[in-house]
Order: C-alpha cells, then structure tokens, then sequence
C-alpha cells in the first residue's frame, strides 16, 4: 500500500499547486477589474459631486429630512473623519455618520449618501428582515477577514514552544480561521443584499418627499449601481482567497502525509 499511496499523494501536491497558482492568477485579475471599477465609481463621485442637486439640500438635511419624516427623530446625524466607519448607519449608538463632505455638500453625491445612510434607519425600524440579520451578525463581518494571519501566527509559535513544531496546532487554528473567513463571505453578500434594499428605498424616499428630480433620481441610481459593482467585485476576490487558503491548508496536510 505503502508502494502507491506515496506517489498518489506527490501527484495530488502537484495538482493543489498547480491549483494555487491558477487562483492566484484569477485574484490578480479580479483585482484588475476591481481598480478599474474604483477608478471608473471615483469618477462617477467627482462629477456628480459638482452637480448641484435642485432642493439645495446637504447630505445632513437629506438624512434628517427622511429620518423626522419616518418618525426617527431619535436618530442623530454625525460627522465622522473616521476611515473604518465613513458614510454609515449605527443601530447601537443611533446614529447615521456621514463624511465631512457629505454632510455639507449640497451635491447629487451628497444626497445619495445622506439618502442611503437614512434608508438602512427606516429599514431597521421597520424590522426588515436582512437588515435585522446584518446587524446581529456584524462583529463576525468585521472580524472574519483579519481572523486569519493573526490565528496563523498564534498556531506556529504555540506548535514550536509546546509541541515541537509538528504543524498540527498551526493546520488546526488555520482551519478555524478559515470557518471565520467563510461566515464572513456569507455576512458579505447578505450585506450587499440589504445595501440594496437601502438603496432602492433611498429612491423612493427622495422621490415620495419630492427631494429630487427624476433625472436625479436615475443619477442617483447609477451611483449605487457603481458602488454594488465594486462590492460584488470585492466579494469575488475574498471568494477566490477563501478556496485559496483551504488549498493551502490541504497542501500543508497532504504534505506531511507525503
């Protein structure tokens, strides 16, 4: 048995490496794709943040406009210089933060973001359903991606001082870090799925209240549709690194087996 398990195993090595570098190739390609989206979306923002938008309304009139108006007075609207949050909605601290800009740019742009933050407020209120979903699950978002190399670090030097550097520690906490990976992919895409949900009751709002124009509104529309792209984008990239991690994972066991 011996005899053939020894090739079968250098045979299944050399088809995860091969592998590897196939997905390797893939994530770079992806992240092609991805600059040209951000560099086409930033163009997008730089015009339509030079189009004033006809009410004269910043981004935080827009927001406490649609907030007051859905009976979420209680909400407050706050500036934010913060890289992590930028254009947001809390539902621990109740509030929608908006950047600097587009809290007192009366730009198109300005009222997209104000209308968008505002939209994930009414959403939460009414209880829907995705968005109840992503905030019970928000940590494991934000955790999930960072999870990995520091679990890595802690399985080598935990394997090294206490088990003689036999990999198993480090393989093992790799796996559990990749569990943390993949929830997170999950939360991603259900993330995408309530921004749209905001997105598309951010046009309804700002039409319903007669914030803005139709042709603002289709503007508006394909702003969002931008930033979905490149979010869509981002999640394909972090679905390709997630195969390749547990590639790699099999390659470290297969390995010792060879």
């Amino acid at each position: 048995m011996a005899a053939f398990s020894l090739p079968y195993v250098g045979n299944i090595s050399i088809m995860l490496e091969y592998a590897l570098l196939t997905l390797g190739g893939l994530i770079c390609i992806m992240g092609v794709i991805a600059l040209i989206t951000s560099i086409m979306l930033a163009i997008k923002y730089v015009r339509f943040n030079k189009w004033e938008n006809s009410s004269g309304l910043t981004g935080e009139e827009v927001a406490r406009i649609i907030l007051d108006r859905n009976g979420l007075s209680d909400i407050k609207v706050k500036v934010t210089g913060s890289i992590m949050f930028g254009n947001s909605y809390s539902h621990y601290f109740k509030k929608v933060r908006l950047r600097r800009f587009t809290k007192h740019k009366t730009s198109l742009t300005a009222m997209a973001m104000g209308a968008e933050k505002s939209a994930l407020a009414v959403l939460d209120a009414e209880g829907d359903p995705s968005m109840r979903r992503r905030i019970r699950l928000v940590p494991i978002i934000s955790f999930g991606p960072f999870a990995f190399i520091p679990l890595i670090l802690i399985g080598v030097v935990v394997d090294v001082l206490f088990f003689g550097a036999t990999g198993y520690i480090a393989i093992g906490i790799a796996a559990v870090s990749i569990l943390f990976y993949l929830a997170s992919l999950i939360l991603s895409i259900s993330t995408l799925t309530t921004e749209k949900r905001a997105q598309e009751r951010a046009c309804q709002l700002l039409e319903a209240d007669g914030l803005a124009t139709g042709d603002e509104i289709r503007a508006i529309r394909e702003l969002y549709h931008l930033y979905n792209v490149q979010y869509v984008n981002d999640i394909i990239i972090s679905a390709l690194e997630l195969i390749y991690r547990i590639l790699e994972l099999v390659l470290s066991i297969t390995g010792k087996d060879d």
